[in-house]
């Protein structure tokens, strides 16, 4: 039995689908692996491209002691497990990895799990995992600083991760409102925001997603809870917020469930300044929205879902064509979930929709360098345990940055596919020094002078450009 119980009750349960569905257009879905337990079940979290071209996950539940594991699988779908959570006594090593795992400077898997520590079973902690499997915990929580770290970290242009964790902190509230902290590739932490310490939450409570940073060099995420309580008497109907590097928070937007309430975790930035993101309910018919928003806080709800499209959208990713995917939890052909492509107008294609037995989804879709999205299921597959799929819409292959921002001077990874005949890389059109590793890597230094926009690989043959633009940072 998965251990969810950090999940604060007014958090949407993310639902998907079996592995077995319905397609509605051109699409191809594949089935890449099934759990079964021993190798791993229920991943909460989605995947991440190493630099061999590999993805790498955790699972929950499952693996040698039942409490999880770090996996790696090829794109065709051979999974080895490489790490086995609680395999040190009282499991201090950590307990059910939530996150998806984000690539360092370094090469290894940064990420977190719900449980384990040496404080509390049940505050978690935050660790690195080499490509080989060796695991070390950089830090574990004590409830002060934060309790249950749902959302991924983020790698930022300082070199420095940021996190959230959904409980803790020193508000009054039974088992805290969550926290926003940073730390460093050895471990320093620092809380940087405690949520709720005002009377009616207007900072937003039980922070949950993935945080990024923009093209103006600031970080912004979302919270599932507080703000607005009017309308979501509960908990609030959750906000967007802005930080600073330095740690100074400002609530952008409180939802009002017209515009959408309970926001899915995160946001993404589509053209210069403007992010993008989802709600699981509230809009016209309570049943979820996609929405943009300007760095000054100012939201437009680009699409409300009304059932046959889908119900309870998760967060966005945007993909290499400038469109943003997704995956909803009910709704579509047969009532039980879709995989959706909408732009940045607003206009929504469903590219499935999925039938048969349900299961939860929590992790995001993750779009490889190849083109092709993947995505896990916490239930379903052979043995109901769970499972990895890929689907296909023909995207062409792209190149990947990580970090996905740095100033002048900062070495960055490129990832892609047969790079091995690399001439030249460009950053904005700004040449770069750069080496080729391996047919899957590049590594580049950002050029002087270099500007915010896309990073172009080019070889005698072809070239290519990568799917989000870069981040230069002041």
């Amino acid at each position: 039995m998965t251990k969810l119980a950090g999940w604060k009750k007014p958090c949407a349960v993310l639902l998907l689908c079996a592995a077995t569905g319905i397609t509605v257009s051109a699409q191809t879905f594949t089935t890449l692996h099934s759990f079964t337990g021993t190798d791993g079940a229920n991943p909460y979290a989605g995947m991440t491209q190493g630099t061999d071209g590999n993805l790498y996950g955790t699972t929950i539940d499952g693996g040698a002691n039942s409490s999880g594991n770090v996996i790696k699988i090829t794109p065709s779908g051979t999974l080895v497990s490489l790490y086995d959570f609680c395999s040190r006594s009282n499991c201090t090593d950590g307990q059910y990895p939530v996150s998806t795992l984000v690539l360092g400077n370094d090469g290894d898997f940064y990420g977190t799990t719900q449980n384990g520590g040496i404080y509390n079973p049940l505050y978690g902690t935050i660790f690195k995992v080499s490509a080989s499997g060796t695991l070390t915990t950089l830090h574990s929580f004590n409830a002060i600083d934060g309790v249950s770290p749902y959302g991924s970290l983020l790698l930022a242009s300082n070199g420095n991760f940021y996190g959230t964790a959904t409980g803790g902190g020193t508000c009054t509230l039974v088992g805290g409102c969550g926290t926003l902290f940073m730390i460093t590739p050895g471990g320093a932490f620092t809380t940087l925001h405690t949520f709720c310490l005002q009377i009616g939450c207007p900072d937003g409570q039980l922070p949950g997603g993935a945080l990024i940073e923009a093209s103006d060099g600031n970080i912004y995420g979302t919270t599932h809870g507080g703000g607005n309580f009017t309308y979501c008497p509960q908990s609030g109907c959750g906000t967007v917020f802005q930080l600073t590097l330095g740690g100074t928070l400002t609530t952008l937007h409180t939802f009002s469930k017209r515009d959408g309430d309970y926001p899915a975790p995160g946001v993404v930035e589509g053209s210069k300044g403007v992010l993008y993101g989802s709600t699981a309910g509230g809009g016209i018919s309570d049943l979820g929205t996609v929405f943009s928003m300007t760095s000054g806080g100012t939201v437009t709800t680009l699409y409300a879902f009304n059932g046959t499209d889908g119900i309870g959208p998760s967060s966005l990713t945007a993909g290499s064509d400038g469109n943003f995917y997704g995956t909803t939890i009910g709704g579509g052909t047969a009532s039980q979930g879709t995989v959706f492509q909408i732009t940045a107008a607003g206009a929504l294609t469903t590219l499935y929709s999925f039938s048969g037995t349900f299961f939860y989804y929590f992790g995001g879709l993750m779009q490889g360098t190849n083109g092709s999205f993947y995505g896990t299921t916490y239930f379903g597959g052979t043995n109901d345990d769970g499972s990895i799929y890929s689907l296909s819409k023909g995207l062409k292959p792209f190149v990947s940055l990580q970090p996905g921002s740095g100033q002048p001077g900062a070495t960055v990874k490129i990832l892609g596919n047969n790079l091995t005949s690399a001439t030249s890389v460009t950053f904005h059109g700004t040449p770069a020094t750069f080496q080729v590793v391996s047919k899957n890597l590049i590594t580049a230094t950002v050029p002087a002078g270099a500007t915010s926009g896309r990073v172009e690989v080019m070889s005698s043959s072809h070239s290519l450009l990568s799917n989000v633009p870069f981040v230069v940072a002041p």
